[in-house]
């Protein structure tokens, strides 16, 4: 996992990694991200939607989801489908855009995720599949249980 840093230190990177590619962070885009990478766990585009309305009373849903698909496509975020979710990604600004691979623990008590990039998960998926003649393009394992501050509860 990439150590942590800053929420600011990840926009900063999260523009340069948008400018590498062509693409523009803008101010909306931007805070819907700020707004995620602020959450204590994954949010859905609704929540999101009402945060934003405290700095733009006039957002409206397809606001929200134009961000969410900008940020989705530039690797900036994860979609946590098990929750209809959206997450910061870890390796945001590295350079990966989403061509990690990313695993998800989920917490049943508290919903607190985690995303975990181990690639010896993916080689094991990529393995399982071949044996079935199957080539494995993209897999996002998500995995529910206790953490660590839940199960010591």
């Amino acid at each position: 996992m990439t150590a942590t840093i800053s929420r600011e230190q990840q926009l900063i990177e999260a523009e340069a990694a948008c400018l590498r590619r062509g693409a523009k962070l803008t101010p909306l885009r931007r805070q819907v991200l700020e707004l995620i990478l602020a959450a204590d766990s994954p949010v859905g585009a609704y929540a999101l939607l009402d945060r934003l309305k405290a700095d733009r009373p006039g957002a409206a849903p397809p606001t929200v989801y134009r961000a969410l698909d900008f940020l989705l496509e530039n690797g900036l975020i994860h979609k946590v489908e098990r929750l209809n979710a959206f997450i910061g990604c870890v390796e945001t600004g590295h350079g990966h855009a989403h061509d990690h691979p990313h695993q998800f623990l989920i917490c049943r008590r508290c919903g607190a995720t985690v995303e975990i990039a181990d690639s010896a998960v993916a080689d094991a998926i990529a393995a399982a599949a071949a044996r079935v003649g199957f080539t494995a393009v993209e897999a996002t394992v998500e995995i529910e249980g206790v953490c660590a501050r839940c199960g010591t509860a």
